[in-house]
């Protein structure tokens, strides 16, 4: 009878430790995806101080905003001052809506995997150094509403795919050297802006 009661209870308590709520893992995997970032950029001025990867979920640090199950919805460190590289782990914050990393000292090319970001309504990239193209992934971003990238020092051009963005409303591109046979740097009658 007491080996049914302890087997039982070894039973139950696996099965407790194997339910743990999606949002407790997805917050976990978001909070090592922001401090992969954090870890790429430099901060004078200390606003990432409170980036505490021991904490279990990323929606106490400032410049994080989160839904009510505690998912990263928002990320803002715009104006922030800081350095770097934007790293391809953005691209795992996959219920993040809104990405300001505006008027900053980024660097570097704009990640593919932001292309992953489904949800997002508004990637604010201006005023920073970013080089390279737009790449072509951000063109399945379905929900975007809203992209600035002017102030860069991005090349190439366009990529035509962003016709087929929809609820695309205001695009944001100048002072960069965009160009190519498509565009001549200007955005294409089909845009829908």
């Amino acid at each position: 009878m007491a080996a049914r009661v302890l087997a039982a209870l070894a039973l139950a308590l696996a099965l407790a430790l194997v339910a743990v709520p999606a949002p407790t893992r997805a917050s976990n995997d978001e909070g090592d995806a922001l401090y992969a970032l954090r870890q790429r950029l430099s901060d004078p001025n200390g606003v990432l101080q409170s980036w505490d990867p021991t904490l279990v979920t990323p929606c106490t640090w400032f410049h994080i905003s989160c839904d009510q199950v505690g998912r990263v919805v928002r990320l803002d460190l715009g104006n922030s001052n800081v350095s770097g590289s934007i790293g391809p782990e953005l691209g795992r914050l996959v219920n993040l809506k809104y990405l300001e990393l505006y008027r900053n000292n980024l660097d570097g090319e704009i990640p593919k995997e932001l292309g992953n970001l489904k949800n997002l309504i508004s990637l604010d990239l201006y005023a920073n150094k970013l080089t390279g193209g737009i790449p072509k992934s951000l063109s399945k971003l379905d929900s975007l509403r809203f992209m600035r990238l002017n102030n860069n020092k991005l090349t190439g051009s366009i990529p035509r795919e962003f016709a087929k963005l929809s609820n695309l409303k205001v695009i944001f591109e100048n002072n960069s050297r965009l160009n190519g046979p498509e565009l001549q740097g200007l955005v294409p009658y089909d845009f829908g802006c």
